[in-house]
């Protein structure tokens, strides 16, 4: 039976059937991005993509040939490759996650009067890579770009937090809870409390902090992938953070939230190596 009559022999075949070779291929990747980890067998591809097992094999072994997809030897069984991953990082935005998220912190830094900042995850901590002061003298966690803190403590911390994977977020909160007990209030019940009540809100925010006087909002920030990356977060005065504003700024971050995660990639060297995005390397004269 020729390729083009491949479609109609499957029983399975999804609604829509690839028609052409790049259809074809990519659903082929689509069908291996969805696999388990160990990866899928021939027949298993075919029957998710509507084809027949002799086109898909030819499929397959081409993508092989090309790198973006790998057989293991022992099982047959097919997985994406890495040279698949090593042109993923090269997608997305050109621009570094710092400069692609800074209008969005001068946007909400203007229009809100309050400081603004961008926190990336570093393993069990949170790490500023960019702020924008606003008009009032605050203090933070984190300090000035490239101050960290644990994950959990402050709004945008915390924000990260709550939205990591179980298994990740478990793990997290075994390492981090006696690093949290210094700061007086924070036990594993409340730090648990405090999880779930972001993850039912969206947002994380204080009214009366820590710190003495000041009050913080945090929201995630996802990549494209709808993996959690960051935070964006305001720092303000306790007297500026009213039930009645409230609704406003979260609205606000949200929003900008939204509209940077579209455009995260999450290959972003800058998602591995903040630091590196908090101590920009200037170029030499």
């Amino acid at each position: 039976m020729s390729d083009d009559n491949d479609e109609a022999s499957s029983t399975t075949a999804p609604a829509t059937l690839p028609v052409n070779g790049i259809q074809r291929t990519f659903a082929v990747l689509r069908a291996l991005a969805d696999a388990p980890p160990q990866g899928m067998r021939v027949t298993q591809v075919a029957k998710a993509i509507g084809l027949t097992q002799g086109t898909t094999h030819r499929l397959l072994q081409a993508l092989v040939s090309e790198g973006v997809v790998e057989q293991d030897e022992r099982s047959k069984l097919y997985r994406l490759g890495m040279d698949l991953f090593a042109l993923a990082a090269r997608a997305g935005n050109a621009s570094d996650l710092r400069s692609l998220c800074r209008p969005a912190l001068l946007r909400l830094c203007g229009s809100l009067g309050d400081t603004v900042f961008l926190l990336v995850r570093s393993r069990f901590d949170a790490v500023c890579v960019d702020r924008v002061d606003g008009p009032f003298p605050i203090r933070a966690f984190t300090g000035d770009i490239g101050g960290r803190v644990a994950l959990g403590v402050g709004q945008g911390a915390l924000s990260i937090l709550a939205f990591l994977p179980e298994q990740e977020r478990e793990e997290v909160i075994r390492y981090n809870v006696p690093r949290l007990r210094e700061f007086g209030v924070y036990d594993e019940v409340y730090l648990r409390t405090e999880i779930e009540r972001v993850r039912e809100t969206g947002y994380a925010a204080r009214q009366a902090g820590l710190l003495d006087g000041m009050a913080g909002l945090g929201v995630p920030l996802f990549d494209c992938s709808g993996a959690i990356v960051g935070a964006l977060s305001v720092g303000t005065l306790t007297s500026r953070l009213t039930e009645e504003r409230l609704p406003t700024v979260v609205q606000m971050l949200q929003r900008e939230a939204a509209a940077l995660s579209r455009q995260i990639n999450p290959f972003d060297p800058a998602l591995r190596r903040p630091m590196h995005q908090a101590n920009p390397v200037e170029p030499r004269p």
